[in-house]
């Protein structure tokens, strides 16, 4: 399977495209928006296009045209302001809905964020990224796409255990980039994950076990 992972050079992506590359499976395709971004994966052996979500569908559709699957790990980052969440998270990830459709990629895989479905139990202190996760989750759960949600608690950069607690509702835990990382490339295939959308954090059963207990 030929997975266009968007948001390829932010620190899910890398993890994202590593465990690609070492797969016997899948092949990785990264979409980065930047030259200098294209030169370094390309540099690493891996197919690398350049396209940016605040451009057009047709754009991202070209970046698209070829791959089996979509993995939407992008983010405008903490550093910036809502409107750039509003015009990455949220546009973003529905131009790359609309571009997936566009060519005909059926599987799609979206990063959201821990209970970002339930409005009660958002972070208050990045509630514009909740409601730019929250309606990006919407829409693609109302498209015809075979589609995952993945919503990992608190990101950290912690080594990965492999072990999950994987459920539609989970309170509020913390989980490495690693395992979310594994979790997305587990999913490719994982019928129990398909058209699905689930909160994950760190716990005691082994990533395709819990996949499978969906």
């Amino acid at each position: 399977m030929k997975v266009l992972v968007i948001g390829a050079n932010g620190q899910i992506g890398k993890k994202i495209v590593g465990l690609l590359r070492a797969s016997n499976q899948h092949q990785a395709r990264a979409m980065v928006r930047t030259k200098e971004q294209v030169e370094l994966f390309r540099h690493l052996g891996v197919e690398t296009v350049y396209a940016n979500l605040e451009g057009t569908v047709n754009e991202i559709a070209e970046a698209a045209n070829g791959c089996d699957a979509l993995v939407f790990t992008a983010g405008s980052g903490g550093k910036t302001g809502a409107d750039k969440t509003l015009l990455v998270d949220l546009d973003g990830a529905v131009k790359a809905i609309e571009a997936a459709e566009k060519v005909g990629i059926q599987r799609f895989i979206l990063v959201s964020a821990l209970q970002a479905h339930h409005r009660e139990n958002w972070n208050e202190a990045i509630k514009p990224y909740y409601v730019a996760k929250h309606y990006a989750d919407r829409i693609l759960e109302a498209s015809a796409l075979n589609y995952t949600i993945i919503r990992p608690g608190g990101l950290t950069n912690e080594q990965g255990t492999g072990r999950v607690s994987a459920a539609e509702n989970l309170k509020r835990g913390t989980i490495p980039r690693e395992d979310v990382a594994e979790v997305i490339i587990a999913s490719l295939t994982e019928e129990k994950t398909y058209k699905r959308a689930f909160d994950i954090i760190s716990g005691d059963t082994p990533i395709k076990e819990a996949l499978s207990l969906l």
